[in-house]
């Protein structure tokens, strides 16, 4: 999972909490911007149930879970700290991850891919305050959503998917993340960076985005026997896509997932 943004106003770690309480798992991948630095450079921002995320974390890692941190553009100062381990968790600028059923995927955060999406200033800064206030209408609509006995939804999202050139930059940093693991001859990517959960076939690599835990609330899981899913966990849960190597991509049926314990 990546995107997670603790420090960050509008992290949803109540759910990320929930998630992780629920699962248990040999691996668990931080894929970058796990804190994040620019938001508590602006204003302090810590509440307890951002401890209680990297508590739950760290609990993982002293129980047998093994844990790498691939720090992103968000908490980049760890990148200084690469190649060494902190408590039990690892510190990685990237990984290669082989599933149960023998595909190695690439595994990085994903800002390394931003020359490839030109923007100019002007465009970076209308971005930025748009986000923003796409964020502050999801709070308060999830605000109103949650008293109204409606469950969690992704406004951001849901814009983000309509609107022309949002999509065509999505579209370019997927194929331009594909690319980087056809051209070290690996069978996938998994990333995040881009705040968009998806998984596809491009051009035979797989491509698998986490997501966020702004927006999407999501995480990309693996099975015992080698199988993708694509999870949302909100106040729902569901499965958005799952992939094996047996059976291309498909839309999962949403059915509501059963939690651990």
């Amino acid at each position: 999972m990546s995107d997670i943004h603790l420090g960050f106003r509008d992290c949803r770690a109540d759910y990320l909490l929930d998630f992780l309480n629920s699962v248990e798992c040999e691996t668990l991948y931080l894929v970058g911007d796990v804190v994040d630095l620019w938001a508590l450079k602006k204003r302090f921002f810590w509440p307890a149930a951002h401890y209680d995320v990297l508590r739950a974390i760290l609990k993982k890692s002293r129980h047998g879970t093994r844990v790498v941190y691939i720090p992103g553009n968000h908490d980049e100062p760890l990148r200084d700290y690469v190649g060494e381990t902190v408590g039990a968790v690892e510190i990685k600028h990237e990984v290669i991850h082989q599933t149960a059923d023998g595909r190695k995927l690439l595994v990085f955060h994903g800002d390394v891919l931003d020359p490839h999406i030109r923007l100019n200033k002007l465009e970076h800064l209308v971005g930025d305050v748009a986000y923003d206030f796409l964020l502050f209408l999801n709070r308060w609509g999830n605000v109103i959503r949650s008293r109204l006995g409606l469950g969690y939804w992704s406004l951001a999202t849901y814009i983000k998917k309509r609107v022309k050139n949002a999509r065509q930059v999505i579209d370019i940093y997927e194929q331009a993340a594909a690319e980087e693991a056809m051209r070290r001859g690996l069978d996938g990517v998994v990333c995040g960076h881009i705040h968009q959960p998806g998984m596809r076939m491009i051009d035979g690599i797989v491509y698998c985005n986490d997501g966020d835990w702004i927006e999407s609330c999501s995480a990309l899981t693996e099975t015992d026997s080698g199988e993708l899913q694509l999870l949302h966990w909100s106040d729902r849960q569901r499965v958005l896509r799952e992939f094996d190597s047996q059976v291309d991509l498909h839309q999962a049926e949403v059915i509501p997932l059963r939690k651990a314990g």
